[in-house]
């Protein structure tokens, strides 16, 4: 059964800046007291599963039992039709063995060559997790392609070659307002929103 939150505080379970960023804003209007994780000193959580909803599942879960507050988690990453939907669940290592993720997008782009499928997808996982174990697991998509070269400065990760289906501009090009009308998070949060959570009475 569904379970609702109600009031915070709510644990982020990341260390990304941009993404707990873009949490705190999807989570804003619900008046919930956003803390990331960092707070509470915790080692960032090994990401082992076989699937985005795999590894928010239990980011959320080892954060919200070992600090005894609900939390949620967020996996991600960009998948990639003619590499085989890689990098996908290994989106940020591709970042992380050349700490950098301009070297990942140059990698990309040498990996796709002259192919002519430019098609990708974004995922987001969402995980709601609560002391108890209860879990709670969303999943949001947005088509588009890959583009070279990368092309804005907003955004994060591999935002500045995704151009999501029906715009003109790269995730990085657009304002975050509306980057988050349409993001693979914000379609995640929509159905997490829709099942966990109420607007707070005026």
């Amino acid at each position: 059964m569904t379970r609702l939150i109600l009031k915070g505080p709510l644990i982020v379970a990341s260390y990304n800046k941009g993404k707990i960023q873009e949490i705190e804003n999807l989570f804003i209007k619900y008046a919930i007291n956003i803390i990331p994780v960092e707070k509470f000193g915790l080692a960032e959580s090994a990401e082992t599963g076989k699937t985005f909803v795999d590894n928010a599942k239990a980011k959320a879960l080892e954060t919200a039992t070992t600090v005894g507050l609900p939390a949620v988690a967020d996996d991600s990453g960009l998948v990639v039709t003619a590499l085989g939907g890689g990098p996908g669940l290994y989106s940020a290592r591709w970042a992380r063995e050349e700490r950098s993720f301009t070297a990942a997008m140059v990698r990309i782009h040498t990996l796709l060559g002259d192919t002519k499928d430019r098609s990708a997808r974004f995922v987001s996982a969402l995980a709601l997790a609560w002391p108890d174990g209860h879990t709670e697991t969303f999943e949001g998509v947005v088509q588009g392609n890959i583009v070279w070269p990368p092309r804005g400065s907003n955004g994060f990760g591999y935002d500045p070659i995704f151009q999501p289906s029906g715009h003109t501009a790269t995730f990085a090009e657009m304002y975050p307002t509306l980057k988050q009308t349409i993001s693979h998070r914000t379609r995640a949060f929509d159905k997490l929103a829709a099942a966990c959570l109420r607007l707070p009475e005026t």
